[in-house]
This record gives structure tokens, sequence and C-alpha cells, in this order.
């Protein structure tokens, strides 16, 4: 299994990263995954999911490729087949990801090969000992035995140990020193965004409150949730990338980078959140974007009568089927963004350019890596998640947070305690919040500013603590007078809905 990833590793990285058979095949476990498997994933593992697939992956190598090992030595080449099979799927996994070229099935057919000469030279060794350990019928031979065994099984230890040490080292050092990689992370580095010709609101003094634990205001790029298809983060020089808005338009239109930041570029201050999460979850941020209109770029290009869709593509071939008229909407800051927080985008976090469309979750918007717009109709067209039973539209639902105290906290009776977090509804807003601990009625909590209504907003209720457990929610209002709903929803197929809630005990 070793020598398989470190040569197929290896031949990926002169390839400058393509053909990565263990990224093309956990790429397409994720396109083939039923909705409940993601579903699980990402309750279970967050932002972590993509970790927790590569260890599942590690675990069902190990146990396929001992089984191959153990079939090869009782019946071959039974066990060399196992092999071969497994590299053809994998090649058929490499072969037909988006953007594939030529040669990108090489480094897997290398893999296959060096494994199956692996698995033979070993068990080769193997077979010796097993032939040393015979025990002679002369008792005066055992000696003799004895150490020709020993020295067999020290060669076919020692076989093992090196192919292992020797492939492990190759395959990292292969996947540390990706060509592609450290060249796009050094591009990234020597890129200068240029000053926004509109700049954002700024972030009033009042947005952030003084309370601990609760979110900041504006979530630093480290910290912003990563949800997304991509096992391998992207990695495009800008020089190469363009931007093809083309489908049911009257005139095509394809940009570069170079031509996008020398477009008047604006900076928007904007909430995205994912469909995954859960009441009470942390797959939201908000951060300060740098980009060009998306309904400027449309504008050129004409959409035609009929075209109600715009289906963005990114680089690896994800989808994501936006409203066209949410786009083009004057009042909605959708861009093409370029910078997050003062800074060009993040690799994992869409560099060159992605989309954010304040209002909509991000599998029906916020594109990553993104290299076309197709205008058509959602008569004609689906986005990745919607043939996986997700709804075809995604608008973001009104929903609050509690971020602290924990659940299960312990407070002394007669304690002022801050109960606080966040609440949003993008392009919407929040007008008020309110807070209910046990059997009280809701109390209106203490908002904090922001710089609009496709932000969220920090809010406080400061209780004094009597005796005993009390279960506290929290509900928000919008401001068109929409009260968060009660009813308690899981995230598919449109958004988690319902009231969160934490346990406080005081004695």
């Amino acid at each position: 299994m070793l020598a398989f990833l470190a040569v197929a590793e290896l031949g990926a990285l002169l390839l400058g990263g393509a053909g990565s058979p263990l990224v093309a095949v956990g790429s397409a476990v994720i396109d083939l995954a039923p909705r409940g498997a993601k579903d699980l994933m990402v309750s279970l593992f967050g932002t972590g999911d993509k970790v927790a697939l590569f260890a599942l992956m590690t675990v069902l190598l190990v146990v396929i490729t001992a089984g191959a090992g153990v079939l090869e030595r009782r019946r071959p080449p039974f066990g060399a087949l196992v092999f071969a099979a497994g590299g053809v799927l994998a090649l058929l996994a490499v072969t037909t990801r988006s953007g594939s070229g030529t040669f990108d099935g090489a480094p897997t057919v290398l893999g296959v090969a060096a494994s199956i000469i692996a698995l033979r030279l070993l068990l080769q060794r193997l077979r010796r000992w097993e032939d040393a350990r015979a025990v002679p019928t002369a008792a005066a031979d055992r000696t003799g035995a004895d150490r020709a065994g020993a020295v067999q099984r020290r060669a076919f230890i020692g076989w093992a140990v090196t192919t292992a040490a020797v492939a492990a080292a190759v395959g990292g050092a292969s996947r540390l020193g990706s060509a592609s990689l450290q060249a796009a992370a050094a591009i990234r580095r020597a890129v200068r965004l240029p000053e926004p010709a509109t700049t954002a609101a700024p972030v009033p003094s009042g947005a952030s409150l003084d309370v601990t634990g609760i979110t900041p205001y504006v979530t630093p790029n480290a910290d912003f949730y990563r949800i997304d298809t991509a096992l391998r983060v992207p990695s495009i020089d800008p020089a190469d990338w363009s931007l093809k808005i083309h489908g049911e338009v009257e005139e095509t239109v394809e940009i570069t980078w170079a031509e996008l930041l020398a477009l008047p570029l604006e900076e928007h201050m904007a909430t995205l959140s994912c469909v995954s999460n859960e009441v009470g979850g942390n797959l939201i941020g908000n951060a300060l974007w740098l980009g060009y209109p998306i309904r400027s770029l449309l504008a050129r290009a004409r959409p035609t009568s009929g075209a109600d869709m715009v289906l963005s593509r990114s680089i690896d071939g994800f989808t994501a089927g936006t409203p066209l008229d949410v786009l083009q909407d004057e009042g909605t800051q959708a861009l093409v963004a370029v910078g997050m927080n003062g800074s060009p985008l993040p690799a994992e976090h869409g560099f060159p350019a992605r989309l954010v469309v304040p209002g909509l979750f991000g599998y029906v918007s916020a594109t990553k890596w993104v290299t076309e717009l197709e205008v058509t109709r959602f008569a004609k067209a689906q986005g990745y998640w919607t043939p996986r039973g997700w709804s075809e539209r995604g608008p973001v639902k009104l929903e609050s947070r509690i971020d602290t105290p924990s659940d299960g906290t312990s407070v002394k009776v007669g304690d002022r305690v801050p109960i606080a977090g966040v609440a949003w509804q993008p392009h919407i807003g929040v007008k008020a919040v309110q807070v209910k601990v046990g059997s009280a009625g809701w109390q209106d909590a203490e908002l904090a500013d922001s710089v609009s209504a496709d932000t969220w907003r920090q809010w406080v209720y400061r209780w004094t603590a009597v005796a005993g457990q009390h279960e506290v929610q929290v509900r928000a209002v919008s401001a068109d007078g929409e009260v968060q709903t009660s009813v308690q929803r899981p995230p598919a197929p449109n958004g988690a809905t319902g009231w969160h809630g934490v346990t406080i005990s005081a004695s």
C-alpha cells in the first residue's frame, strides 16, 4: 500500500500536483456518497470532515491490502489482481475528474506496478523464511535450520521495514514538496490587491460587546469555517486564471485576473453560512470581502429572456445554481471576490477568486476557485448538491445562537450572568433578540450595532442567577417582523430551524 501511494504521489508531484489517486478516489467518494453520509460526516467532524475521510480511507486501504497480501500468499495471483482491480478503480477516478489531463493516469499505473513488485519481492522472502523454518527429520540438522530461519526472518523483516520506511518518506516528501502548492503559495504572497473604489462602511464601535466568550464581530481568516468538496485545495496561478460568462447571453464575456483587478472593486462586509449548520452550530462567519459586483459582469453579457439561473463552476468541477434575479438585484452585494479581511483570499477559501452572495447558503452561491458563470435555467441545469437531495434554492433562514455560557455551566446564586451570542438573517437583518430562562417569559436582549443587514449582530441578556437548573433559549426577530420559528428541523434539505438552548445550574 505504501509503495503504491509513494510512487503515485511522486508521479503526481512530477506532473505538477495532478493525478493523485488518493485525492481522486476521495473526491469520487464525496461525489457518490448519499446525502445522509455527508450530513453525518459534517455533523460528527465539522470542518475536520476531510481529515476524517482520509483517516477512514486509510483504515479501509490497510484492511483491503492486508487481505490482498494474505490472498496472494495462499492463492497467487489473486492478491496481485486485487491491487490491479484497485488500480483500475483509482484510474477511473483520476481520469474522470474535472479538468483531468492526458497523462494524469500515469501516477496510478506506476503506483500499481510498484505495489505488485513490492508484493512479489516480499512474498519471495517470506517463503524463504517459511521454508527455512521447516523442521528437518534429523535432530542434528535442527541447529542449522534454526540459524537459516533466523537469517531469512531478518531478511524478510528488513525488506518489509525498509520498503515501508522508504515508501513513507518518498510519499510524505512528495505531498509536502508539491511544486504546484509551493508555487501557488508564493504567488499568493506576492499579490498586492488594489485599493477599493468603494469602501465598506466602518465597523461601528458598538458592534462588539464586551462579553467574554462571545463570537467576534469579524471572523479572522484562520477561524473562518471551511466546507467544500475539494480534498486537495486547488493551486491556481492567477496569470492563468480567467472567468467566463456564457450560456443564454447575448455576448460571451471572459475576464482575466489582471482585468478583474483593474475594475473598480468594492468592499462589503457579509456573513456567510453553510446549509449543513445545525441550530447553534459554528459553520458561519462574518468577513470583509473585496470584489467586483456580479450584476455588472452579467450586464456585460446581457442574459436573454427566460434565463433564471446562473450555474457557477469551480476549477475542480463543483457547481452551484444561483437565482439570476438575486445576482442582478441592485440591493444584493453579490461579488466575484478576490480579497478577505484586507488580504488576498486564502487558498482554502477560493484564491484567486470566489463568489460571495449575501442571503443565500453557500451550496447555491459561494463557489470557490470559480472559473465559469453559465447563464441558464433551473429547468435545464442543476448545481452539485441538488441531485443529491438538497433544495435547488437556499435562502438563509432567521437564526440565533448562544455563545456563552456553554451548555452545563454552573454559576452561583446572585451572580450577574451575561447570556450572549449572535443572530443573523443576511439581506434582511435582525431587529430584536429575545431570551427565555426557564419558565419565565421572553425578555429583550441588548443588541449590538452592525455594518448592515448583511451581517450578524451580537446580543447580550444579563441574567441574575436564581437557584435551580434552568433551560435557556434564544430567538430572533427579523427586520421585517418575522419571529424565528421554534420548529426543529435538520439541515437537509434547505437549512436547520429551531431555537438554540443551553442548560445553566445555579446553586
